[in-house]
């Protein structure tokens, strides 16, 4: 599916920012599986319109990068985030993109396809895997 209609009634395509953003997310999820509901609110930190995200899932799986079975998501790359080099920290005034917090350091992750954030601290480590 190259395609996909948002609420609005825009199309979707593959070449969407945001759907490049949430497959280079997708290619660094750190779990051997992840419940559907998981990986949504990871996805959630590029974009909340329901049919983006399901774009994002539709093309990870026709490109190989998860596996979906029974609303388990199974991550086939191995590419995990590596905190001294993926990720960037930055001071300023931020808002976390996850929780909507207040921050004074945010921390970006550095994708091939651009900066996700910013996150704090407990975010950012929510978002890579690190901490459940």
């Amino acid at each position: 599916m190259d395609r996909d209609e948002t609420e609005s009634g825009t199309a979707v395509d593959a070449s969407d920012d945001r759907v490049a953003l949430g497959l280079a997310l997708l290619e660094r999820l750190e779990h051997e599986s992840l419940p559907l509901p998981e990986v949504v609110d990871r996805i959630e930190t590029v974009t909340t319109d329901p049919t983006v995200t399901r774009t994002i899932l539709d093309e990870a799986e026709l490109r190989g990068i998860i596996e979906r079975e029974d609303g388990i998501i199974r991550p086939k790359s191995r590419q995990y985030v590596q905190f001294g080099q993926d990720v960037i920290t930055k001071e300023g005034e931020f808002s976390c993109r996850r929780c909507g917090s207040g921050l004074s350091t945010g921390y970006f992750i550095d994708l091939d396809a651009g900066e996700l954030g910013p996150f704090g601290s407990s975010c950012i480590r929510k978002v890579t895997g690190r901490e459940d």
